[in-house]
């Protein structure tokens, strides 16, 4: 921890990781505004029709886009006493993510379409326009799945090995009558896709074994769907019984986490001063 605080970047920090001043709000809104654009100028790119008219205005849009959230992504890393952390805290891996496609292209063409992770950057508007009881909400989601994860992996560990022996029973059933089953692999991906209900056609079993067979994986399915539903609604149960305090969007200036209490003094998650007395 510096033993002073540095009254620049502690302004810079005010500006954009705060939204209680009306220069964060406005910095916030702003941004907002320039992701979206960002996001619909990349839809409009990949008509062909606009392209070809208006390629040109797209491309330094794009450009300019891209040079505003690097600029942005810069002044987060320079704000924060800790950049390290901000860097690898999931809102710092998106703004990373989203400006990287467009230099991308110059290597890979077509890698700008991945923009569109911008779209992502649009859940701060719960923090801009202080929707804290979604964040909560967003968090008891969160926090549900992570205590969910053992019992979720136990689970899809079960149907990658339902999938595996149901696609080779398959393959032995329908080898030798029907030529869409021509290997175990495609056998696997018709049971993965048939047991998650999703039923796109394009294989189908011929013999009576093998439509037997592909009714029961079907009625299996729902099974499939209603059991991790229930998991991770258990989980959300336990964490709604466990209600914290309410929760502010002040930002830490060392580890850029959020969700603390109006009265913290003290960062809860790396412990440091979030406010001076």
């Amino acid at each position: 921890m510096p033993s002073t605080l540095d009254p620049r970047k502690e302004k810079i920090h005010e500006i954009i990781f705060e939204a209680d001043t009306p220069a964060g709000k406005f910095f916030d809104v702003t941004l907002m505004i320039l992701i979206i654009l960002s996001v619909i100028v990349v839809m409009l790119e990949s008509v062909d029709s606009l392209e070809d008219k208006y390629g040109k205005i797209f491309f330094a849009l794009e450009w300019f886009f891209t040079i505003c959230f690097t600029i942005e992504y810069g002044l987060r890393l320079y704000c924060v006493y800790r950049p390290r952390k901000y860097a690898l805290s999931f809102f710092g891996i998106v703004d990373l993510l989203s400006i990287i496609p467009t230099y991308l292209s110059f290597l890979i063409s077509g890698t700008q379409y991945l923009i569109v992770i911008r779209a992502l950057r649009l859940l701060r508007i719960f923090r801009i326009f202080k929707l804290v009881q979604f964040l909560r909400e967003g968090n008891i989601i969160v926090r549900a799945l992570l205590a969910s994860r053992a019992k979720i992996l136990v689970f899809m560990l079960f149907i990658l090995l339902m999938v595996t022996i149901l696609g080779s029973i398959m393959y032995l059933v329908e080898a030798g009558a029907n030529e869409q089953f021509d290997s175990i692999p495609r056998s696997i991906y018709w049971a993965i896709v048939t047991l998650t209900t999703v039923g796109y056609g394009d294989i189908s079993p011929t013999t009576d074994f093998g439509q037997f067979l592909a009714a029961f994986v079907m009625l299996l399915g729902y099974a499939v769907i209603a059991v991790p539903t229930g998991i991770v609604s258990a989980a959300m149960m336990q964490e709604r019984t466990n209600k914290p305090p309410p929760a502010n969007t002040k930002s830490c200036r060392y580890c850029s986490k959020e969700g603390h209490d109006e009265d913290a003094t003290h960062c809860k998650y790396c412990g440091e001063v979030l406010k001076e007395p």
